[in-house]
């Protein structure tokens, strides 16, 4: 396979991803402001750009930290990565680059996803932007079952790669930012704002039921964080993610002899991920480990890039 090739399809995977997962950052926020029993406001829209890494990029519009203003910057502003549009385009454009190694179906999802973009210029009401947010999600769901139907070979598994890095990051950043810069000065820990934000990154990652049948308490932020970091059976923690990058890299070896730096990496971080409690990584210091998974995720990234020729 060439190295242009592979690099598409690794790259397709993430961008289909992380549009998947901003659109799911939108509708949460807008849920969180509107429906919990003190809105948000203002504090849940600035997490929402820390957690998508655009806040650096919002503030150079000047732009309010509003719904129609942040919503609109996330979805529908093509100038930056960090928007569903963009990434969207990204996407389709890697994906016409492989276009012979994709089923009709996966084209087919990741292109009718785009044009639902196409000559739009504003989310419209929250319901409007959930209804749009909600119709993205369908897609990049499609696109996903379409490629687990695929033939299982060197393409489907570079799909498959990059959509679990670019997962293990978004998940690493919502709970980094979620538990340490939404809770407002003067709310105690535990009260209703702080409850309703740790299921507001349940709802996220789609865990409100995996949380209750693993977790017969109450919600509890400790859980939330056991279940989000540890629990391989959420297929969105960190856990997860590691373990399944572990597998793929082990079937892109067996396929293609190409095997290294990856996936030396990728083992020893889920064999110490294996070893990590939940209780130690709160008493040491949950942003610490975080931030430190999130690089090493980002080091992982460019060592299969290395491993793979990406060019």
């Amino acid at each position: 396979m060439l190295s242009r090739t592979a690099s598409a399809l690794y790259w397709l995977g993430r961008y289909v991803e992380r549009a998947d997962f901003i659109a799911r950052l939108v509708e949460a926020t807008i849920r969180l402001d509107a429906l919990s029993a003190r809105p948000a406001g203002e504090a849940a829209w600035q997490s929402a750009l820390a957690v998508s890494y655009t806040d650096q990029a919002f503030a150079a519009t000047g732009g309010n930290f509003t719904q129609a203003e942040v919503a609109h910057f996330l979805t529908l502003d093509a100038s930056h990565s960090g928007s569903i549009v963009r990434c969207l385009e990204l996407a389709r454009n890697n994906a016409r680059a492989v276009r012979t190694a994709l089923t009709r179906d996966a084209w087919t999802a990741v292109n009718r996803a785009w044009l639902l973009f196409q000559n739009r210029v504003s989310t419209g009401s929250a319901t409007q932007t959930l209804n749009l947010v909600e119709q993205v999600k369908g897609e990049t769901r499609g696109f996903e079952g379409s490629i687990h139907r695929m033939m299982r070979n060197e393409a489907t598994w570079l799909i498959q790669l990059g959509a679990s890095v670019e997962r293990a990051d978004n998940t690493a950043r919502l709970v980094d930012v979620k538990y340490h810069l939404l809770l407002p000065e003067g709310e105690r820990v535990g009260g209703v704002v702080d409850r309703d934000q740790w299921t507001t990154i349940l709802q996220t990652v789609s865990a409100v039921n995996a949380y209750r049948w693993l977790y017969k308490e109450g919600l509890q932020p400790s859980n939330v964080i056991n279940l989000l970091v540890s629990r391989v059976e959420l297929p969105r923690s960190l856990a997860a993610c590691a373990e399944e990058s572990v597998g793929i890299l082990s079937q892109l070896a067996k396929r293609t002899g190409l095997q290294g730096e990856a996936d030396r990496m990728a083992r020893a971080r889920m064999a110490r991920m294996q070893k990590t409690r939940t209780s130690d990584i709160i008493v040491t210091g949950l942003h610490e480990h975080l931030t430190a998974f999130i690089q090493e995720n980002a080091m992982l990234d460019a060592a299969i890039s290395r491993q793979f020729r990406f060019i």
